[in-house]
Parts: C-alpha cells; sequence; structure tokens
C-alpha cells in the first residue's frame, strides 16, 4: 500500500455553506451553524487518493483527522501473528483517525478511489475548544463509533455466519438511508476477502451464505457488488436470530 500524496488546502472564501463535496447533508459541517462550518473550513485540505493506498498507517503519528466526501475506506489491525483483522468500514460523511496516545489506532486504506477532507490534529483541537458546537458534534460522533464497536464485538463473538451477512447487509442499508441514498439495493464496495476479514469468516463461508441467501429470496444480485435486499423482513429476522445457520 502506497501512502496518500500530498494533501492540498482549498483556496477560496470559505462561504457560509460547504459545498465541496457529496457528504454536505448527513456530514458533521452539515449540522454547523454558518460560523462553526466556515472555522472549520480555514483549517481544511482535501484530497483525491487512489483505490488501494494508505491515508495513513497503524502506529503512525496522529496529525490529521479525515472526513470522507466519497468512496468508501477500510480501516483494518495487524494482529500480533500477523493476520489483518477489519474493524470497520468507513462511508462519505464518515470522521476518521482519532488517535489513541498520539498515535493511529489502525490503517486506514482506500477500496475505492476516494476523497478526503483534512485536518491538522492541533488546529482541531484548537478550534474544538472555541466551538462548543464543533466539540458536541465531534463527542457524537465518537459515541456512535463506540456504538459500532460493540456491536462488531457481539457480531463476532455470538452470530452465526448467516446472522452476521444478513446484518451486515442490513447495517449498509441503513447507512445508505442515512446518506439519503435508496434503502436497497446496496453497494458492496468491499471485496469478499475484506468482508470475510470484518466478519471473522472464511471468504468461501461469505460466499456460500451469500448464495444461501439469494437462493432463499430473502436478497438477489444485480451485479457481484449490487445486492438488493428483496425481503428486507426476513433478513432482520435472520440477523436477529430467526434463522438457522
Amino acid at each position: 500500500m502506497r501512502a496518500a500524496d500530498p494533501l492540498h488546502a482549498l483556496s477560496g472564501d470559505p462561504g457560509p455553506v460547504c459545498r465541496c463535496c457529496e457528504a454536505d447533508d448527513h456530514s458533521v459541517c452539515a449540522s454547523l451553524t454558518p460560523e462553526g462550518l466556515r472555522g472549520l473550513r480555514v483549517i481544511r485540505g482535501n484530497a483525491r487518493i487512489g483505490a488501494q493506498d494508505a491515508v495513513f498507517h497503524e502506529g503512525e503519528a496522529a496529525e490529521a483527522v479525515y472526513s470522507l466526501t466519497s468512496g468508501t475506506v477500510k480501516l483494518s489491525k495487524l494482529l500480533g501473528d500477523g493476520r489483518r483483522q477489519i474493524v470497520g468500514f468507513v462511508f462519505p460523511g464518515d470522521f476518521f483517525g482519532f488517535d489513541a496516545e498520539g498515535t493511529y489506532p489502525y490503517t486506514a486504506e482506500a477500496i475505492t478511489p476516494v476523497g478526503v477532507c483534512r485536518f491538522s490534529t492541533s488546529r482541531l483541537a484548537q478550534l474544538r475548544s472555541q466551538t462548543p458546537e464543533l466539540e458536541r458534534l465531534l463527542f457524537g460522533r465518537l459515541v456512535a463509533d463506540l456504538a459500532l464497536a460493540q456491536e462488531q464485538m457481539l457480531l463476532l463473538g455470538r452470530m452465526t455466519a448467516r446472522e452476521k451477512v444478513a446484518h451486515f447487509l442490513l447495517t449498509l442499508s441503513r447507512r445508505a438511508v442515512r446518506r439519503n441514498d435508496p434503502a436497497s439495493p446496496v453497494a458492496l464496495t468491499m471485496s469478499r476477502q475484506d468482508l470475510a476479514d470484518y466478519l471473522g469468516l472464511t471468504i468461501e463461508t461469505v460466499s456460500r451464505t451469500i448464495t444461501q441467501l439469494k437462493r432463499d429470496g430473502l436478497i438477489a444480485l444485480v451485479r457481484p457488488e449490487l445486492v438488493d435486499l428483496t425481503d428486507a423482513d426476513a433478513l432482520r429476522r435472520v440477523a436477529e436470530g430467526g434463522g438457522s445457520d
């Protein structure tokens, strides 16, 4: 994985409304007052990053926090035995890169070509101290991230393969709705291997489970990377433990 290219600061009048990305209506920026948004834009830089390129690596000094404006990013940690665990996926409107004791706790890698906004950690901390609304909104995002981490612990520890895949597809659907996208079909921009690493399964099990859900009429594959949730209610019952493995 290559590191991302240098980020270039945006120029021009920040203005009261941010229109630099497709995430306007569902990002933290959308909830800020014009004054708060103006302050955030002053410290912002932006970049385009190619697929498979790293935004940053686990253990590097956390010099910036990022907001994804387009595309998909995967977050991963390297385990002690050399295995990789995908710990999350980032979609437009999401902030990522909050540090753990001054270093990044995971590697962030672009799955597709992506756009990001970059905020210097030190300058963002200063702005947060001056802007209570921004502090509140970012704290809310951190709480939401914690809830997702707890949800993944349950997913990895207690769910069957069928429940895991159903739960993940429904999660993608909910996140799409929050981005004002249709609830179905959902885009599987990540590879089957990435999905397996996230769910704690083998790639063969993921492929077999998707085939089973398709055979049972719960989903349909518009394309390999586009899944129609043809029976979301039944899929939800599976995710909640109402279906067999």
